[in-house]
Formats: structure tokens, sequence, C-alpha cells
């Protein structure tokens, strides 16, 4: 249904679709264009110099030695000029000119678009103490921030990590299975509190201390200490010093809005959008970490830092730039790898949003799953070493139903059958 008739610019030439961000999001963008049947031109523009690639194999598979380099990637590099995506690398945009509808680019003029989407992603949050700068000190949000951990990650090595977030902990279960010495420093009680709740961080902390990391909880670091202009310990609140020879920060991320920011697009923690994620500007629309998107099912906006929205939410941005009715209201979906543990978490609970957490197996065997509840309604799911029950479970929570808790907590029950 798509067409070519998107607009031409001063000189009588067809806009192309722009797309800020060549990342997954941007890159299934792309490709979801195509898939659609638009034939006109797409730009693809991204500030890094490899074409665009996965961010979770960073944490995990990668980060692991478990896959090669070549898996982490979106597409082949000859997708891009047989589907006619002119794919711009290492090319900056410094302002988008929604009333000209243009953008600015670092090394050369301004590029017309006719719709432009945004899929800026997000950056990580420095730490703000002395000695974060140091040499040693590793984020990690890009390839090449894998690769850094992968030399550091050693045996006999001491790794602090500092947040017990996803990417804290998914980083010390790989810098352990390399063999190094890990410390893991959270200001919370327990890993992942805002997130799981008491009732599961409680999982993770057994979790890490049965593979011999150094959980401290409550933890204020002060100062990273080093000596010869390199990181050697993180000096707490306390004046406890702990020994590093390399320090992973992971304390969250922040959206990517800068350039929506400038442009006087609607921004609220993230870019806001509409559920056709399509922003305060009708020819701009923004997906992945970087869209706060209101959501129908769940009748408020949000904004999921999570793979499974840079992969769907681009099929639901084609579509609508396009011109279709095209509604995004999948369920959020993420998963983890620790050690010999996985786990799927779909829904969406905010913190402290829930009255009741049901579980179905045992947490203490690490093979069960755990239903976010409120008011007898299911909110949100996860489900640790048991597989093939995300379809049931999603189903519950688009329900709106209240459920016999007895059932739920039943193995023997089928899950379908609620």
């Amino acid at each position: 249904m798509a067409t070519d008739s998107t607009g031409t610019d001063g000189a009588g030439r067809q806009r192309p679709i722009v797309i800020v961000g060549a990342s997954l999001g941007g890159a299934k963008a792309a490709q979801a264009l195509r898939e659609a049947g638009f034939t006109g031109g797409i730009v693809l523009i991204g500030a890094e110099h490899e074409r665009p690639y996965e961010r979770p194999p960073l944490s995990k598979g990668y980060l692991l030695g478990k896959s090669s380099r070549e898996k982490i990637y979106v597409h082949p590099p000859e997708w891009y000029a047989e589907h006619d995506v002119t794919l711009r690398l290492g090319t900056r945009v410094t302002a988008i000119h929604p009333a000209d509808r243009t953008v600015s680019l670092a090394a050369d003029g301004e590029l017309a678009y006719s719709k432009l989407l945004l899929a800026t992603g997000s950056v990580p949050r420095r730490l703000p103490v002395p000695g974060a700068d140091l040499p040693g000190v590793h984020y990690l949000r890009r390839v090449e921030d894998s690769d850094g951990l992968r030399k550091a990650f050693r045996p006999g090595a001491r790794i602090v990590v500092i947040g017990a977030g996803w990417i804290g902990l998914e980083t010390a279960a790989a810098a352990r299975a390399a063999g190094a010495e890990v410390t893991v420093l959270e200001a919370a009680e327990l890993p992942l509190l805002r997130v799981l709740g008491r009732e599961v961080a409680q999982v993770f902390a057994d979790l890490h201390r049965d593979h011999g990391v150094d959980l401290r909880f409550e933890a204020k670091v002060a100062e990273l200490t080093g000596t010869d202009g390199r990181v050697t310990g993180v000096r707490l609140a306390d004046g406890t010093t702990v020994p590093a020879d390399a320090v992973v920060v992971g304390i969250g991320i922040s959206p990517d809005t800068e350039l929506a920011e400038a442009a006087g697009l609607e921004v609220e923690n993230g870019i806001k959008t509409d559920e056709h994620l399509r922003t305060s500007d009708p020819d701009i629309h923004a997906a992945g970490d970087v869209a706060n998107a209101y959501h129908p099912l769940l009748g408020r906006h949000i904004r999921v830092e999570h793979w499974a929205n840079a992969v769907n939410q681009p099929q639901t941005a084609a579509r609508a730039m396009l011109g279709e009715d095209a509604v995004y209201d999948r369920v959020p979906y993420f998963f983890s790898d620790q050690y010999d543990l996985g786990l799927e978490y779909v829904g969406w609970v905010e913190p402290g949003g829930y009255d009741r957490v049901v579980f179905r197996g045992d947490p203490a065997t690490r093979e069960f799953i755990a239903f976010w509840l409120s008011e007898g309604k299911v909110l949100a799911g996860m489900n640790v070493n048991v597989w093939d029950v995300v379809d049931p479970i999603r189903t519950l929570i688009r329900s709106g139903r209240t459920v016999d808790t007895k059932a739920l907590a039943d193995p023997e029950f089928p899950l379908g059958d609620l």
C-alpha cells in the first residue's frame, strides 16, 4: 500500500524517509519499510562506525566469548545496498528543523526528509565521583565497550561492579565465568529491588553469592582511586577501599533526547509519543529506548529499555509513517541470562505498584514462575528456568481478569486454563 509520493525538496527531488540512529531499532525500521512495500529513499544515519548491531550479546554471549562478532549484527553488510538503504555511518546529526523538514549533519550540510524516525537510544549514566574518568573504568553500551571488558575479565583479576541492575549482574556473571574475583556494590538493600521487589530480588542475591560474588549492599561510592593514572580501587563513604584492576559502572541509562529537545518536541522521560509512536510533530516518530510511548493496554505512557521494543516498535513506526493506522500495544518483554539461570519477564509493574507476588514453584530451586498481582489481576510474570510459558502469561495480562491465585500457584494447573 506504500507510495513514493511522500514530498519533494525545494529542487523537486523526492524527500527520503530519514532514520536517525543506526541501531537495532533503526535497522529494523528500514527493514519494515521495505517489507511494507515502500520503494522511496531511506537514509539510515549512525554516529558509530559499526553497522547496526544488537546490544544484548554485549553483556551476554559475545561478552562471554560464546558468540562471534559477526552474529551481533542485524543484517549482513550487503543487505543495505541490496535493499537500497543508504547507510551513513560515522555521521552525527547536529540538529532537526521540523519547519523545513531537514536535519543538519556535522560533516556536510543538511538533508531533507519526508518523515523522520528518531531511534537515538540511550546513554549510560556517568558515575558522579572523583576518579570516574580514570583508565580502567568501563561502561557498557557499544561493542568496543564489550571488547574492553573481555580483555579486563581474566583469571584472578579484581573486578568491581558498581550497580546491581541487569547490566551489572550480567557483567558480574561474565567476569566470574572468566575466573575473575568480583565485588558488586549496590546502593539499595538488594539487587534489582526497584524492578522486581523484595520477594524476587533475593533470588538474585543468593544466585550471585552462590557463585562467589562479594555483594555489598547500601554501599555509597565516594571516589575511585588510582595509581600511575589507572584505577586501582573504589573508596566507599565509610572509608573502606575495595581493590580493583577494573571497574564496571552500571547505574542505569538515560534516553538520548538532546536532538528532540532542541527541536522543540515534547520530551518527558524520553521523547513523548502517542500509540502510533508519533511525536508532537506529525512528521516525526520515535522508537526504542528513547520513546516514551502511550500504551493503550496500560492506559499510560511507558518507556521500556529492552531489546523487544527495539525489535517490534519500528514495525509500528514504519507502518504509521506510511499512513497506516498502526498501534503499538505489545506487552513489554525482556530476558536475561546469568550463570545457569535464564529468565523471561513479560508485563509492566511500577515500583510498589503491586500488592502480591504469587510463586508457581519454589524460588529456592531457581526453577519457578513469579506473578505480580494487583487486586487479583496479573500485571507481570517472570519465568525462571521454565520455558514456553510466555504466551499464556501474556494472555493472562492482556485479559485483565481476576485470577484464582491457588490455581495460579499450582504447577499442575495449566496456565492456559486460567
